[in-house]
């Protein structure tokens, strides 16, 4: 999993509340298990038409946000299905960091598992971030995970928080299998003795 620590980027502003994960990527795109080419579905029905032209309108078909590594969204991000392909579609497209005022919270925990940063602030704070990331490509977004704060795009520095557990594995680029190999060692030591008491087992 790719390490997160800090991160200056265009931000996207997605002003939708309810934003469930069909929306994030459509059931159909579901078929396979690999984390990687899924980036091209996400948003499919908000980014492409009935026959597959892109939307002019939607945020990231817009050429000041194609590059854009910050999502700021409405309330409830991340709602319905427990699918983990709506966090992995948001990664492969290069979405790093996602911020609104509440998320879902199995989107929430299944984004910190993959190297997305989701950052929780008040209201009022996601629509100072909002309006700055309606400025198009020449207005950024500074997020400082180790110092848990983000320098808007006119310097305003907002505090956020965050579990120290969930820090910890981003700054270290840890997931659950990243978490278990760093016990390797404990691991064999306690199998070696299961050995030597139960050779049996």
């Amino acid at each position: 999993m790719q390490k997160f620590d800090k991160l200056t980027a265009v931000a996207a502003p997605l002003p939708i509340i309810n934003v469930d994960t069909d929306m994030i990527i459509p059931a159909r795109f579901l078929k396979t298990i690999k984390r990687t080419g899924l980036g091209k579905s996400l948003f499919y029905t908000l980014r492409f038409d009935e026959n597959g032209n892109e939307r002019e309108d939607f945020v990231l078909n817009k050429t000041a946000y194609k590059n854009a590594e910050i999502l700021v969204a409405g309330d409830n991000f991340g709602c319905g299905s427990s699918r983990e392909h709506a966090p992995w579609a948001l990664e492969d497209f290069g979405i790093r960091c996602v911020i609104s005022s509440s998320f879902a919270d199995i989107f929430y925990n299944n984004s910190f598992k993959n190297g997305i940063l989701l950052i929780k602030l008040p209201q009022e704070d996601v629509d100072k971030l909002m309006e700055g990331a309606e400025r198009g490509s020449n207005s950024t977004i500074t997020v400082d995970l180790d110092a848990q704060k983000i320098t808007g795009p006119d310097g305003e520095v907002i505090e956020f928080d965050i579990d120290p557990y969930k820090k910890h594995c981003l700054l270290n680029g840890l997931d659950d299998i990243g978490l278990t190999m760093q016990k390797e060692g404990k691991i064999h030591a306690f199998e070696e003795r299961l050995k030597a008491t139960q050779p049996w087992a």
